[in-house]
Formats: structure tokens, sequence, C-alpha cells
């Protein structure tokens, strides 16, 4: 088999791409998940607290992950949560959802499902109106087909 120039080069260029693209494709670093709280709180490390993480402690199908997010928070004008930010450190992009509130939303209470790649680490970070931020973890455990592991 002769390849000609041009299929080389093609050759060489398409393996360069998926080397660079690889890691992207494969569970994102702690440093990913790290750097999506930095930019949600705007460099500020979260302290524990506040916010309360409600998940399975296992999940047998980790294609449909219940997570539940509340943040313990009086909900007035001066005093609310602005925002909440839900992330799974093993996924391949850590960052899964955020949910926005106000004043007017009565409470800071969220539920949604949520797919998991593996066993792994869930986290909500919220961020207050005052600017403060708080944040809570749950590991996560993904059993494929209910065997356990």
């Amino acid at each position: 088999m002769t390849l000609t120039r041009r299929q080389a080069l093609g050759l060489t260029a398409g393996t360069a791409a998926f080397l660079a693209l690889s890691p992207r494709l494969t569970f994102a670093a702690t440093s990913d998940t790290e750097a999506a709280i930095k930019a949600f709180t705007g460099g500020a490390s979260p302290t524990a607290g506040t916010v309360s993480l409600d998940t399975p402690e296992i999940a047998e199908n980790g294609n449909t992950v219940p997570v539940g997010v509340s943040v313990d928070s009086p909900m007035t004008s001066d005093n609310y949560v602005a925002s909440v930010l839900i992330l799974a450190d093993g996924n391949p992009n850590p960052a899964v959802a955020t949910f926005h509130f106000s004043a007017m939303s009565g409470a800071a209470e969220a539920k949604t499902r949520i797919r998991l790649a593996k066993t792994q680490n869930v986290i909500a970070v919220a961020k207050m109106s005052d600017g403060s931020t708080f944040m809570d973890t749950k590991e996560v455990k993904v059993t494929i087909g209910g065997c356990g592991g």
C-alpha cells in the first residue's frame, strides 16, 4: 500500500487532532472542576454549610440519578440565594446545571436528574446575594447493572 503525500498529511493532521482532543473526551480532571467553581464564585473559596445536597448513596443506573439541592436562606430582598451550580467531577464536562433564584422565589430548592458516567462526587455551590458562597459534596456510587461496586 502506498500513501500519497496528501493522504500522509491528512493522516498526520487527523492523528494530531485526535490526540489533542482526546483528553477532553475523557473524564474531567479535578482542576476542571476547581476552575468551574472558581469561575462561578469569582475566585472565592466556598465554605461548607448552608447548602444541602440530596443524592442517593448508590445509583443503580447512572443515566438518571435524582439530585435535589436546597439552601437555607430567608429569601428576602436583602438576603437571598442568587444561583446554585451543580457539578459532577467525574463527567467529561463537570458543570451539570445552574439554577437561578431571586427574592421572589420563596425557597431556594431545586430537583433534577443528572447523568453520571461513573462513581464520583456531586458538588453543589450556592452563591448568595451578598457574594458569599457555600458548598456541599456527596459521593454517588454508580453501579451499572445493579451489581455493586
